[in-house]
């Protein structure tokens, strides 16, 4: 018998790796430091253009058609106030400070370069007194100015504060009903309890009450026209809460103003 031989299997073929160039780690690093220095230049320029645009405050402007609010004090006001720079102020809390100013409405703000801020203001228009101190807008909203004589000639509106809109809405509604009589409403109050009583041009002071208001000044109206309006310089107040007529109060007689003062 021959004897065996022993082959061994034949060595697998190793895998062929992919040899790098010369020098080609260095283009992702050459990669990652121009990138680092972009975004360094990019902060930079950044920062310069925060410092260039983050200035003090130069002016304040108060723009939009004012008739009863005084801009330049206004903007004064602002500028005093402004302790930041431009891009630091908080520009919600600066509008609040605009409308808290009695004769503002509304206000919009918006930062302008060379550094200013620039206020659009709308203003108040009052179209009655409220109570001693106030004026009411056309909304019904209540603002506190500082009165002066020439809002005397409003009509004078009174009510609890929570009740504005319906005294407006009435007053309107009444000043409409009064026209057709050549009649003026120049003031009119709503009590607590909800009575009404308002005053004419002519001096005429009317209880109306709380109940069928407009019935009592439709039947006030009609005994108006027909016995009252040529004794109207006479009248004091009249008093409608009746059911079928008036009571009527006379101004005190010139003799007897003068018999009591005496």
């Amino acid at each position: 018998m021959g004897s065996a031989r022993r082959i061994d299997p034949a060595p697998a073929a190793a895998a062929a790796l992919p040899a790098m160039p010369r020098g080609g780690w260095l283009r992702p690093l050459l990669l990652l430091a121009s990138l680092g220095l972009f975004a360094a230049l990019v902060w930079a320029l950044a920062q310069q253009a925060w410092r260039w645009l983050d200035q003090p405050v130069a002016e304040v402007r108060v723009l939009g058609e004012a008739r009863h609010l005084d801009r330049s004090a206004l903007a004064q006001r602002l500028a005093a106030g402004l302790g930041k720079p431009l891009l630091q102020l908080d520009l919600a809390q600066l509008e609040e400070r605009v409308l808290d100013e009695p004769w503002v409405h509304g206000a919009r703000i918006r930062r302008d370069w060379p550094p200013a801020i620039e206020v659009h203001i709308d203003e108040e228009v009052p179209v009655a007194r409220w109570g001693d101190k106030g004026l009411l807008n056309h909304q019904g909203d209540i603002f506190w100015p500082e009165l002066k004589p020439e809002y005397q000639t409003l009509p004078r509106l009174n009510g609890p504060a929570s009740d504005t809109g319906r005294v407006m809405a009435q007053f309107h509604d009444l000043t409409r009903m009064f026209q057709g009589a050549g009649l003026r409403l120049v003031s009119l109050s709503l009590e607590a309890r909800g009575a009404w009583t308002l005053e004419l041009d002519n001096g005429m002071r009317v209880v109306v009450g709380r109940e069928r208001v407009a019935e009592r000044l439709r039947r006030f109206l009609s005994i108006y026209r027909e016995r009252l309006a040529d004794e109207a310089p006479r009248i004091e107040q009249v008093d409608i809460r009746y059911t079928n007529g008036v009571a009527v109060k006379w101004k005190p007689e010139p003799e007897a103003e003068e018999k009591a003062a005496g």
